[in-house]
């Protein structure tokens, strides 16, 4: 992921379907068509600025630039002074209906260039409706995340200090194999807990959510299909909506193991 912002040359390249300027054929009159790129320049003008972008595929080529896609914003001071995470604004929209326009937050690691989501009971995801208006979608949701952003990077640091035992790494591993594999799909929850770098050798409840979500989404996880008796390797998950519904659920659970662990620790930010 780039430091850098995507300028409007950049993202067209990477994802035409932001600059679609009408939606799908199928698609109800009543349906408010705003295009991609208004909203990200509306969120521009709130010193939030695009540095990653990713579209779905389509198996049908009438839905091609209409599909899913997401947009990561990452602060105007975050880009001047980076630091180890960077708390981001995520975009999501489809123009065929699949997927509304809505802003959640996400954290950035700078370690390991992993993009974690939050989940919905720490941060609440705002659906966009309306843009240009006095008080329109777009600059509230702008502004909550905004406002939480320095919660949300203090956060960090109590998952930082919050110390796992072997025992409790691996709870957390076995809990976070349904997010990825079906109840046949049987797979050793220690290898969800195998660190990429050399940075990751750690015990702490951050850096444990960090190893087993890098291991979920990206796959080379090989495990047995109990009903074939055949031998898998996980690929990774391309899936805009995927890839968000394992973060978040992965987030949920280190807060809930948080809360166990340091019962005075606050889920919401």
């Amino acid at each position: 992921m780039s430091v850098n912002p995507l300028n409007n040359h950049e993202l067209q390249e990477l994802a035409p379907t932001l600059f679609t300027g009408e939606p799908h054929y199928k698609v109800s009159d009543k349906y408010h068509f705003i295009p991609t790129i208004d909203v990200i320049e509306e969120i521009k003008s709130h010193h939030w600025y695009p540095v990653s972008v990713s579209e779905a595929g389509v198996k049908d080529e009438a839905k091609q630039g209409f599909q899913q896609h997401c947009v990561r914003f990452r602060h105007f001071e975050d880009l001047l002074h980076p630091q180890d995470n960077a708390v981001e604004l995520l975009l999501f929209n489809s123009h065929d209906r699949t997927k509304s326009f809505s802003i959640a937050a996400g954290i950035f690691r700078f370690v390991c260039a992993n993009g974690l989501v939050i989940s919905d009971s720490v941060f609440e995801s705002y659906k966009i409706k309306h843009l240009g208006e006095r008080d329109n979608d777009v600059a509230h949701a702008v502004a909550k995340i905004t406002a939480v952003k320095e919660k949300l990077i203090d956060k960090i640091k109590i998952l930082s200090s919050i110390q796992l035992s072997q025992s409790e790494k691996e709870s957390f591993s076995k809990l976070s194999i349904p997010l990825r594999f079906e109840e046949h799909l049987e797979v050793n929850h220690k290898d969800l807990l195998i660190p990429h770098r050399e940075a990751d050798y750690k015990d702490d409840l951050y850096t444990t959510l960090n190893v087993i979500q890098e291991n979920l989404i990206r796959g080379n996880i090989s495990g047995v299909n109990k009903e074939s008796g055949r031998r898998f390797t996980s690929k990774e998950i391309k899936s805009i909506t995927t890839d968000t519904q394992i973060n978040k659920e992965i987030w949920e659970l280190a807060e809930r193991i948080a809360t166990i662990k340091e019962p005075s620790y606050s889920v919401a930010a």
